[in-house]
């Protein structure tokens, strides 16, 4: 049954609509496209643009139910809160959809905070050479563990998002010119796309196995619907980030990699760093400096998402009894200082182990964070599917977003999803995170099984339902 009452969280409503519309784009623009899709393109070539493209069009249908499910039903959790719901007419289910959905978001979180640490050390050490790379990645935890206001994570992410996205735009304008012959010097030509090899020189499972390997520089986007429970108008708010982030992010990834193949050779060494070879490609001085700075941009963009998506949806779990009580106490501020110190320890202990287990304990986190975004993805599915059709029954008025062509688009959305998770079996290079994805959502059924027990033992009653407001 869907209700009318509104959850009282307790978090300040700082964020703005210019806030929540970058931390929607600033949170899919990462170092995964900047350096990651090197990798994407050196395998699947110039066909790498119809990678991008499949995982571009599933996180657009995803963002889409997200913004549906958001402005329908604005709380705090987000899609934590929209698997317990969808399933509430079988609570264990419901239980067991929120539970799985809420710590697999965080522990995905987590581990991009000190990937995102570790890859901040290695940039600032390009000009910073002497000093240690595990102190630099300390100093930037530090520095970006925000417990001041929510309002002070959104100027910050406004601003870092705010030069990714600046710089997206000033590469697309200037390849653009550089294809098309209207630079200094150069001459039209797309050669590049099939001189060497084709347009798919190594066939098409490369192709699709790119799109698997892409799948993980997408995730980001979603945090905008956790950061809905701290503004002052969410369905307004989501309605339009997600909006914006839906054509934008096909154009910047898409339209970003089709230059770079255009302008460098799939198969030349320069491939390894698409960007910083673009630029050199067109003769822009300072080419690896500039790079490196955006690239650091992005990373500490992204280091300080992680940290606000985790700390928020550690804050949603404790209030569900799903984490310790301990964590949700709040700042005169309203900032969940307790789940953010969390975060940030658990992130700086994953750094430490980079460096002391770096082929055990670190490699099984790498390994197993982006199989665990996938399963997150399709949980989101699986409950809009759902809550549309109770929505459409019980409180159609409040669907002011609606899902293309439901169920049909929700289904192929399910149907591919399913489809990259089935495809890692059958990829060498993705059987490892396939397997440590699978081991981690074992972890935390068992995790789930422990944690009903305790509450039988205890004699816990279930925890009420969240009621929500128009």
């Amino acid at each position: 049954m869907i209700h009318d009452e509104q959850q009282s969280s307790g978090l300040k409503h700082g964020l703005k609509q210019r806030h929540m519309t970058m931390i929607a784009l600033g949170g899919v623009i990462g170092a995964g496209l900047f350096v990651g899709s090197g990798v994407v393109i050196k395998s699947a070539g110039p066909a790498a643009v119809i990678s991008f493209l499949i995982t571009g069009l599933l996180v657009v249908l995803v963002m889409r139910m997200l913004g549906e499910m958001a402005c329908a039903l604005p709380t705090v959790g987000s899609f934590y809160e929209y698997a317990r719901e969808a399933w509430s007419d079988r609570p264990a289910m419901g239980e067991l959809a929120g539970f799985l959905t809420g710590w697999m978001y965080w522990y995905f979180w987590v581990i991009v905070v000190a990937l995102e640490a570790v890859a901040g050390a290695s940039l600032v050490q390009f000009w910073l050479p002497d000093v240690p790379a595990w102190s630099i990645s300390l100093v930037l935890l530090v520095m970006l563990t925000n417990l001041i206001s929510v309002k002070s994570f959104g100027e910050f992410e406004f601003w870092f998002a705010s030069i990714k996205v600046a710089a997206i735009v000033v590469f697309l304008f200037l390849a653009g010119l550089f294809v098309l012959g209207m630079w200094p010097g150069a001459t039209a030509s797309v050669a590049h796309l099939t001189v060497h090899g084709g347009f798919a020189p190594n066939g098409i499972m490369p192709v699709l196995t790119g799109a698997v390997a892409a799948t993980g520089f997408y995730f980001g986007a979603e945090i905008v619907t956790i950061a809905a429970a701290e503004t002052a108008e969410p369905q307004k708010a989501v309605a339009k980030a997600t909006s914006s982030v839906i054509t934008r992010v096909l154009v910047f990834y898409v339209g970003s990699v089709l230059l770079v193949v255009c302008l460098v050779p799939w198969n030349s060494a320069g491939i390894a760093t698409p960007y910083v070879s673009a630029l050199k490609a067109m003769g822009i001085p300072a080419a690896a400096q500039i790079m490196n700075a955006v690239v650091l941009t992005a990373v500490l963009s992204a280091l300080n998402s992680g940290l606000y998506a985790s700390s928020r949806m550690l804050f949603a779990l404790t209030k569900r009894g799903d984490a310790p009580k301990s964590l949700a106490r709040l700042s005169c501020n309203g900032v969940p200082v307790r789940a953010i110190l969390f975060a940030t320890l658990f992130g700086y202990g994953a750094v430490v182990m980079s460096y002391v287990s770096p082929d055990k304990v670190f490699a099984f986190l790498v390994n197993s964070y982006g199989t665990v975004a996938i399963f997150v993805y399709i949980l989101i599915a699986l409950s809009q599917l759902r809550l549309r059709t109770r929505l459409e029954r019980e409180a159609p008025q409040r669907l002011k977003v609606r899902m293309w062509a439901f169920p049909y688009l929700t289904y192929l959305a399910i149907a591919g999803m399913a489809g990259i998770v089935v495809a890692m079996a059958f990829i060498p290079d993705q059987r490892t995170p396939l397997l440590l994805g699978i081991a981690s959502l074992g972890i935390l059924l068992l995790a789930f099984a422990v944690r009903q027990q305790c509450r039988k033992h205890t004699g816990a009653a279930r925890m009420p339902e969240i009621r929500r407001a128009d």
